[in-house]
């Protein structure tokens, strides 16, 4: 099998790596993803399911003076879920972009995908992603140029 070249582009005076800016965009992308995943999970689900009188579930009662900000109608699903689904499609975009990139097969392209959806196993999966990519990438570096 024919070793994998980068492909640079030449973009005015400026050289840019492909598969370096792709698996950039997937690691910020897995740090968003995994940030709104939390506040999702710990922050605005709470909010609109267990805390104040009309929540589904109400655990507990709305600290008086912020009603507004439990129950079904809380805003912060507005600004925590809305946001974080977007992220996440992104996500799931520049996750396949790299898989196709890097040559991913579909069990780890879909394991790295479904990471994404369980609050703190984004960031143990993208730390062994990037350190199994590097060590990719190191022992690439050692091989000697095919002439």
């Amino acid at each position: 099998m024919a070793p994998i070249r980068a492909v640079v582009v030449e973009l005015g005076e400026v050289a840019v790596d492909k598969r370096r800016v792709s698996f950039a965009l997937y690691r910020v992308l897995a740090y968003v993803t995994g940030v709104f995943l939390l506040g999702l999970t710990f922050v605005a689900m709470p909010a609109k399911y267990l805390v104040g009188e009309e929540s589904m579930f109400a655990l507990v009662p709305a600290p008086q003076g912020w009603e507004h900000w439990f129950g079904p109608e809380s805003p912060l699903m507005l600004f925590i879920a809305m946001p974080h689904g977007y992220v996440y499609m992104a996500y799931v975009l520049v996750v396949l972009w790299v898989s196709l990139d890097r040559r991913w097969g579909a069990g780890r392209t879909l394991g790295v995908l479904l990471a994404g959806t369980i609050p703190v196993l984004g960031f143990v999966v993208e730390h062994r992603v990037v350190r199994s990519e590097r060590a990719k990438e190191a022992e690439r570096a050692q091989e000697p140029a095919a002439a």
